[in-house]
């Protein structure tokens, strides 16, 4: 199921500007020639390294008379969350954010939420908003989202976009576990995001390699391991899986990925809201509202399993 959404303006740039962007390429091209480690520990320190937009739009987001500020540590690093309600008697929702972006981002989500009874429980991500820290992996992604819902119990609902949604989804386990899943232009493949990353800083192709294994040596995680097509064929709870067609930064493809391979998803596509504007868009709340209500949204994605990847 497609629907059109009304033309929207152009996003706000969330990255370096264009003579910026020239200059990075300019040297990534010449140093994978001529000093390939650098290059490759340059572009290891840029891909974990989240846009200092996340903090500064978390300073001057708007906040309101119910949200309770709190902290918690995780690993060292302290963590803001944000609270709606009373997690401890509510069924609660957990809100996880994308990269280079913030908890207080799902506002928006609040007071639908609130009305249908739930408590709601956001934070900032490692090196994000007003947590702790300069760098963050899908690891420490992943750990963050297992430690948080581990200090609030399991949860009735987890809405995630974007890199949040694979952390979510790979968070599942026997130490936390969350009822219902949300995931809204959810990155599914790591692989990929470092292929799309070196094409777009121009870092040569026969370093790729030579990032992963940088990355796992940060990390201790092989980033194969990471592909979330390996663990979602174990998930058994329902979930709703929205992406958009015009999707420029995490393919449709990749949400596509999930449905298929999850045996309790269901995909809803939109068309012109492009990676960010889904995240809050009316339409989108309110499929993501009828599907707590068991409504039936959404298609179920079947395909053969020797189709990994791409389209069915």
């Amino acid at each position: 199921m497609t629907r059109q959404a009304t033309p929207v303006a152009k996003p706000h740039r969330r990255g370096p500007g264009a003579m910026t962007l020239g200059a990075v390429r300019a040297g990534f091209a010449l140093g994978s020639r001529i000093a390939p480690a650098r290059a490759v520990k340059r572009a290891v320190r840029i891909f974990t390294t989240p846009f200092a937009s996340s903090r500064a739009r978390a300073q001057t987001a708007p906040q309101d008379a119910e949200m309770q500020r709190g902290e918690l540590s995780v690993h060292g690093q302290r963590i803001a969350t944000y609270t709606w309600g009373d997690p401890a008697r509510q069924p609660y929702v957990l809100l996880v954010h994308g990269w280079s972006s913030f908890g207080l981002r799902y506002q928006p989500w609040v007071k639908p939420l609130r009305d249908m009874g739930y408590a709601l429980v956001a934070f900032d991500q490692p090196g994000h908003g007003l947590s702790d820290g300069r760098h963050c992996t899908l690891p420490d992604f992943i750990e963050t989202v297992r430690e948080v819902g581990r200090h609030f119990g399991e949860a009735a609902l987890t809405i995630a976009h974007s890199l949040g949604g694979a952390a979510a989804t790979l968070a599942q386990g026997d130490a936390w576990h969350s009822q219902k899943l949300i995931l809204i232009a959810p990155a599914a493949d790591p692989v990929a995001a470092t292929q799309r990353f070196s094409r777009l800083v121009r870092l040569g192709d026969h370093l790729r390699g030579r990032m992963h294994d940088s990355l796992e040596a940060m990390t201790g995680i092989n980033i194969h391991d990471l592909q979330v097509h390996r663990y979602l064929p174990s998930l058994g709870q329902p979930a709703l899986i929205v992406h958009d067609m015009d999707d420029l930064e995490v393919p449709w493809a990749e949400g596509e990925r999930y449905a298929r391979h999850w045996h309790g998803a269901r995909l809803y596509t939109t068309q012109g809201l492009g990676h960010h504007k889904v995240l809050d868009a009316p339409e989108v709340i309110d499929v993501s509202l009828a599907f707590l209500r068991g409504e039936n949204v959404g298609e179920r994605v079947v395909s053969s399993p020797n189709l990994p990847f791409g389209d069915s």
